[in-house]
């Protein structure tokens, strides 16, 4: 049997992420029956958690907003032959960066000024840290992935030092900030939503989405249809024939990290500017870490991205609910489920693919080359 056949490109693309779900979804039920829970009953309180109202449908789209800044981030330096593990990181610094141009400016300048430069000061702040691992990988031979890592302990640390010794609100035995005035407030979904007549459940969801949504669309745009895209996209595909053709592979990653640290750095607008109105500790959640499974079941594309980004955060709160409805099931088994989706959608995909690939073409199409073909598990690009 031949492994080697090529697979459709939109089995790559469409395909093979709902078959690696499905997989997952199959063996965290295995699991879950072997620790004595019925899957009959975990599976429908999860859906209708993260999707049977109104509220719930809210929270899963505010989780997905972080997740979708970070997957793009990672999505941008992979096209750029880097592996960005370090959004967690930038994500802290770029929060740690609208915090600040809040804490200085919110009680002196009106909301439409102040709020394009807290998600400047974001992007900046997140560009900045991701620029230094890029320095080094560019110029000095390090490898991005060992000094994202280390990056991403630095900038936690970095705020922890600063909330304590120079930021935290005096008198207050919290390690945050004072409140911000209110014209640091990004509007909620359901006042966005008000204005327009339409009634909307509070919750934490607020139109940093629409932000994310403008970042994916921005992403595609640049990767594809624009020169600077091409140019990044050459050097991740082939560094020496992207310099034969001209190209400088230093600046590139230069340029790529540079983006990927600003995306991830938008992070700060849905939950420093758009939840809790301060700074504080850990406000990232693990997001950027999360952004990066995002981006592998997305195959780096902004489309996949986005709807990876709706599955992650429907796990996360479905998940809640399911800790909280299911008697004897634990948060720690919704990680375990986000693992095997992990898993199937990158490392088992390797495996799955080839056999995917047989499969349509004996079925399918016969002995034709399907147009746009890729090898099996490839990622789009």
């Amino acid at each position: 049997m031949n492994l080697s056949l090529p697979l459709p490109r939109w089995a790559d693309v469409l395909l093979m992420p709902v078959l690696n779900l499905v997989i997952a979804l199959a063996a965290a039920a295995i699991v879950v029956m072997l620790v004595g829970q019925s899957p009959r009953e975990v599976m429908p309180v999860l859906l209708k958690g993260a999707f049977g109202s109104a509220r719930g449908l809210s929270y899963t789209m505010y989780y997905a907003t972080s997740f979708i800044f970070t997957g793009l981030a990672v999505a941008v330096a992979f096209h750029g032959g880097l592996f960005n593990i370090g959004a967690e990181g930038q994500a802290t610094l770029g929060g740690l960066g609208t915090g600040l141009v809040a804490m200085w400016l919110s009680h002196k300048l009106p909301a439409p000024v102040l709020l394009p430069l807290m998600l400047i000061g974001g992007a900046l702040f997140g560009m900045a840290w991701a620029a230094v691992p890029a320095y080094l990988q560019a110029y000095r031979g390090s490898h991005v992935v060992i000094t994202t890592i280390m990056f991403n302990f630095l900038a936690s640390t970095l705020l922890v030092y600063l909330l304590v010794n120079h930021l935290k609100s005096a008198g207050d035995m919290a390690i945050e900030t004072a409140p911000f005035g209110p014209a640091a407030h990004l509007p909620g979904m359901h006042e966005a939503l008000a204005w327009l007549g339409i009634e909307w459940p509070s919750s934490p969801l607020n139109i940093s989405l629409v932000l994310a949504l403008l970042a994916a669309a921005g992403v595609y745009a640049m990767l594809w249809h624009s020169r600077a895209g091409y140019r990044l996209r050459a050097v991740g595909s082939s560094e020496g024939a992207a310099a034969y053709a001209g190209i400088n592979p230093k600046h590139q990653v230069i340029i790529a990290m540079g983006l990927s640290g600003a995306l991830a750095g938008m992070v700060g607008m849905n939950e420093i500017a758009g939840v809790n109105g301060k700074l504080l500790l850990d406000f990232v959640g693990g997001a950027g870490f999360t952004g990066i499974a995002v981006a592998v079941m997305g195959r780096n594309h902004p489309v996949g991205i986005v709807l990876a980004s709706v599955l992650f955060g429907a796990l996360f709160q479905g998940g809640a609910e399911v800790a909280f409805d299911v008697p004897g099931f634990s948060r720690d088994m919704v990680v375990m489920l986000q693992g095997f989706i992990v898993l199937f959608s990158g490392a088992m995909a390797y495996v799955i693919a080839p056999w995917v690939a047989v499969a349509l073409h004996r079925f399918g199409g016969g002995h034709r080359r399907a147009e746009g073909a890729k090898v099996p598990g490839a990622s789009l690009g």
